[in-house]
C-alpha cells in the first residue's frame, strides 16, 4: 500500500512540474468506463492464462487439485497482493512516465521506451541477470506484453485497460495455480513429467510469445483510440 501512495504522489508531482497536469490525466474517469475497461482486460488475460496452465498440464501429462486448505481469507490476501504489486507496477510503467514520454516523444516512441524498460526491470525482478539465454527469453516475453500494455494506456488515454490486462494476469497465475512467490494457493499441480526440448519450447511460446501476441492483436483491432479528457492545472 505504501509502494502505490509514494508512486502516486511521484506521478502527481513529475504531471505537475512537467505537464502542468493533475493525476487524472491517468485516466481514472468516467469510473463506470474505466471499470468496464479494466473487467474486459482482466477476463481477456486471465482467459489466455488459464489456456497457457492447462497446456502446460497437458503437455506435462500432470492435473490441478484444489488446495483442502485454502480459505476465502487466504485468497482475499493473495488478491490484495496481486493488486498492490501490479497497480505499482502499472504507475511505474503504465503512469506518469509513459503519459509524459508520449507527449514530449510521440506514442510510437513512449510506447517503445516503456516496453524495453519493463523487460528490463523483469531481469532483476525474475533473478535472471547473468543468465544470458533467460534474459533474451525474459525479455522477450516481458516486453512484448509490456508493449501492448503500454499500446492500451496510449489507445484509450487510460491506465485502466492495462492495468486490467496486467492483474488478470498476475491474479489467475500467482493465485489460482499457484506460480507466484506466495507458494500453494487455490490449485496445486499433481503428478506429470519433465517436458521434453519440443514440448518446453511450445509452452514457452505459448505463454510468452503467444500471449502478448493475442493481446497485441486485441489492442490493435478492437480498443479505439480515444480523446484524452481536458485535465490542466489552472
Amino acid at each position: 500500500m505504501i509502494g502505490i501512495l509514494v508512486a502516486l504522489a511521484v506521478s502527481w508531482l513529475l504531471l505537475f512540474l512537467i505537464e502542468k497536469k493533475n493525476i487524472l490525466v491517468l485516466g481514472f474517469l468516467p469510473l463506470g468506463k474505466r471499470l468496464k475497461q479494466f473487467l474486459i482486460g482482466f477476463l481477456i488475460t486471465g482467459i489466455l492464462c488459464v489456456f497457457v496452465q492447462y497446456l502446460e498440464s497437458y503437455l506435462k501429462s500432470s492435473t490441478w487439485i484444489l488446495n483442502n486448505e485454502i480459505t476465502n481469507g487466504i485468497i482475499l490476501k493473495s488478491f490484495w497482493w496481486d493488486f498492490n504489486s501490479v497497480l505499482t507496477e502499472e504507475l511505474i510503467f503504465r503512469g506518469a512516465l509513459l503519459y509524459i514520454l508520449i507527449q514530449k516523444n510521440g506514442s510510437k516512441k513512449g510506447i517503445l521506451i516503456s516496453a524495453i524498460a519493463f523487460g528490463i526491470y523483469h531481469w532483476f525482478s525474475y533473478g535472471v541477470l547473468g543468465n544470458v539465454m533467460a534474459m533474451i527469453l525474459v525479455f522477450i516475453g516481458t516486453g512484448l506484453m509490456g508493449y501492448a500494455w503500454a499500446w492500451a494506456f496510449s489507445k484509450t488515454k487510460s491506465i485502466m485497460l492495462p492495468f486490467g490486462l496486467h492483474l488478470g494476469w498476475n491474479f489467475i497465475y500467482n493465485t489460482i495455480f499457484s506460480k507466484g512467490p506466495l507458494g500453494e494457493l487455490v490449485l496445486i499441480p499433481k503428478g506429470g513429467n519433465e517436458l521434453t526440448d519440443w514440448a518446453s519450447l511450445l509452452n514457452f511460446i505459448s505463454g510468452l510469445v503467444l500471449v502478448p501476441i493475442l493481446v497485441l492483436i486485441y489492442v490493435k483491432f478492437f480498443v479505439k483510440n480515444e480523446a484524452e479528457i481536458k485535465t490542466t492545472v489552472d
